[in-house]
């Protein structure tokens, strides 16, 4: 559980039982935004989803709004987990670690691709915030795995190339959840993640051209 989330005045229940009926919540919760999207959710809609009564949720939590946010920094921190861990068992190369983290976002996605657009947009500032840190945090994790390949990036700035390819990648990833129901580029996520690879190691790898002097 991230920190905003404890500052939203919601924690985790500590006894198995209670646990569970919170992940059961939660489970219905996201089912409902991915069915309906932000415009349908409701603590009615989730309660019929998890076969609970509207009393049960709001024991839990205050409102939509704490509920959407608990649902939210639950998959933020899957999304942290799952790149970290895919960072730690890459082998030490720029080509290994660029293809898992690129593949890391793509299995995520591709369990709650129709989620995360709902999340990252149209909620409050805390929300947002959220969302920010748990993007910073990933990009953060492949700048700390690649520094010891920082030889094999031939640009002339290798640390601000591997920020850049982060950003680019985690953008891609984002806007392709968003858009991919109206706008498909008829790819896996897997495949998507391979032809990603592929072109940020394209330009990370490439050594980088001097502009010609003027004159």
């Amino acid at each position: 559980m991230s920190q905003q989330s404890a500052e939203q005045g919601f924690r985790p229940p500590q006894q198995a039982r209670s646990r569970a009926s919170l992940q059961k919540v939660l489970a219905a919760a996201e089912h409902v935004l991915a069915e309906g999207g932000i415009e349908e959710f409701t603590i009615a809609a989730v309660a019929e989803q998890a076969g609970m009564s509207v009393g049960a949720i709001y024991r839990r939590f205050a409102g939509k709004e704490q509920l959407l946010y608990a649902v939210k920094d639950q998959l933020l921190g899957q999304l942290e987990a799952t790149v970290s861990e895919a960072l730690r068992s890459s082998a030490p190369t720029l080509s290994e670690l660029v293809g898992a983290f690129t593949h890391a976002l793509a299995r995520t996605f591709t369990h709650h691709g129709r989620i995360f657009p709902e999340l990252l947009d149209g909620q409050r500032a805390d929300g947002r915030e959220r969302g920010l840190e748990a993007l910073a945090a990933v990009q953060r994790a492949l700048l700390e795995a690649a520094h010891p390949c920082i030889e094999e990036i031939h640009r002339r700035d290798p640390a601000l190339a591997i920020r850049m390819a982060a950003r680019t990648i985690i953008g891609s990833c984002v806007h392709r959840a968003a858009t991919c129901r109206f706008w498909s580029d008829d790819l896996s996520w897997t495949t998507w993640a391979t032809e990603t690879t592929e072109m940020t190691l394209a330009y990370l790898t490439v050594k980088e051209k001097r502009p010609h002097p003027e004159g």
